[in-house]
């Protein structure tokens, strides 16, 4: 737990100074001899997107595993609010040994400006490796655009057994490429 919050703070640490830019006004010609300022539109979070991570597992049967994931998700933004889903596929060893996992989530989240967004996520998982078992994930996260059509992400999952016995801890760190 404490290597996932080590993890989540140095993340925030490196996204503070992106997330600090200024941003010039752009404006629009009036009848009279003023202008009125437009604010930009900032990043597109309309969409699908396609993108990869680091993972870390950490489990009282597997112990703590490492390894590698790629998503797919579609996410739709009405004002300040964004909602998604998204499916990813990991492999991770390490622990008590190789493993893969399988999960579908939904997100509802906030805009705290047009370059992050925090959210909510639900969904399920499922282990393909011993035990196999089925989980319940509830967590959160944050996402932060970077340039016109990529994102980072870090975000936090708890994993609760549907079927089986082995709650998981686990955190992604990750970039997206949004099409």
């Amino acid at each position: 737990m404490r290597l996932f919050r080590t993890l989540l703070i140095t993340g925030l640490i490196a996204a503070a100074p992106v997330a600090a830019k200024a941003t010039d006004l752009l404006t629009l010609p009036t009848s009279a001899n003023e202008s009125l300022p437009v604010a930009d539109a900032g990043f597109d979070w309309n969409g699908f997107y396609a993108g990869v991570y680091g993972v870390t597992q950490a489990s009282p049967v597997g112990g703590t595993q490492f390894g590698l994931g790629v998503d797919l998700g579609v996410d739709a933004r009405f004002e300040f609010v964004l909602v998604g889903a998204e499916v990813s596929y990991q492999g991770l060893t390490g622990g008590i040994g190789s493993t893969s996992y399988i999960q579908a989530i939904g997100k509802v989240g906030l805009a705290a400006t047009d370059d992050i967004i925090l959210y909510g996520a639900a969904g399920l998982g499922t282990d393909l490796g011993v035990p196999n078992e089925t989980d319940a994930l509830i967590g959160a996260g944050v996402s932060l655009a970077v340039a016109d059509n990529v994102s980072l992400e870090a975000r936090y999952l708890h994993a609760i057994p549907l079927a089986g016995a082995n709650p998981k801890e686990q955190f992604t760190l990750g970039a997206n490429f949004h099409f």
